[in-house]
């Protein structure tokens, strides 16, 4: 599903229950997250309608590198010359997408949550289980957003993984969480705002500690890599999240 504008000159693609953002302005697109491999076609054409091709993407930026944020990285690399942008503390995530940290047994959240079901067999079906890695990729710190399409501020909100990133586009009253907050957890099927369960969370206590971060920045809106976009405020959604704790 492409949705154009659901802020101002910020599109999102939804395939399987995972959410990439394009970024427009005068300067030209940067992507945000490269989702499932099952995301490609919809995010090739979603790139070429709103007028770009290659050597014109600006940057791809993960907010982590997670298989489900890396998907079609490698793709985007290859037919639009787009360089990728990683926190370094995310940079061996990124070449191997399967190797993360994480709390819990993944396999044992679908028993305990039988409500996850459909969306884990969705990232599965669209590739969840064959991701290609990326090492070709360049450095994303606090000092980058100025030069990407809509000058974010990048902040680094650690605990999901330790490379995690938000990007705050304080001009459109927009946060990119990445997976820092979502408003759908895959591992158990439940909405609203929270945070990643340990299935798929380094550490769910730094994690509930970088949503401070979060709020500091009073968004409006905040664009989730899972669930629908978040229009109630920063800090109410931050709220909501703390009082849900870890899962």
């Amino acid at each position: 599903m492409f949705t154009r504008n659901v802020a101002e000159g910020i599109h999102r693609i939804e395939h399987a229950y995972v959410n990439t953002y394009l970024v427009e302005d005068d300067g030209g697109l940067a992507i945000i997250d490269a989702g499932l491999p099952g995301m490609w076609p919809e995010l090739s054409r979603a790139v070429r309608e709103l007028g770009y091709g290659p050597g014109s993407v600006s940057a791809l930026v993960l907010t982590h590198a997670h298989f489900d944020h890396v998907g079609s990285a490698a793709k985007i690399r290859r037919e639009f010359r787009t360089p990728i942008l990683v926190h370094d503390d995310d940079r061996y995530i990124a070449a191997h997408p399967y190797r993360y940290e994480h709390e819990n047994n993944r396999f044992l959240y679908p028993v305990r949550y039988p409500a996850s079901i459909p969306y884990l067999g969705a990232m599965t079906l669209a590739g969840a289980l064959n991701v290609r890695g990326v090492t070709d990729v360049h450095s994303l710190g606090e000092d980058t957003g100025s030069a990407l399409p809509g000058s974010p501020r990048i902040i680094h909100t650690p605990g999901h993984t330790a490379g995690h990133v938000a990007l705050h586009y304080p001009d459109r009253g927009v946060l990119i969480c990445g997976d820092s907050l979502v408003t759908l957890n895959p591992y158990t099927g439940s909405k609203g705002p929270q945070i990643v369960s340990g299935a798929a969370t380094a550490n769910s206590p730094e994690a509930l500690r970088s949503l401070e971060l979060l709020s500091a920045t009073g968004a409006p809106t905040l664009l989730t890599g899972h669930g629908e976009p978040w229009t109630g405020g920063a800090e109410t959604a931050v709220e909501q999240a703390l009082a849900r704790g870890a899962s």
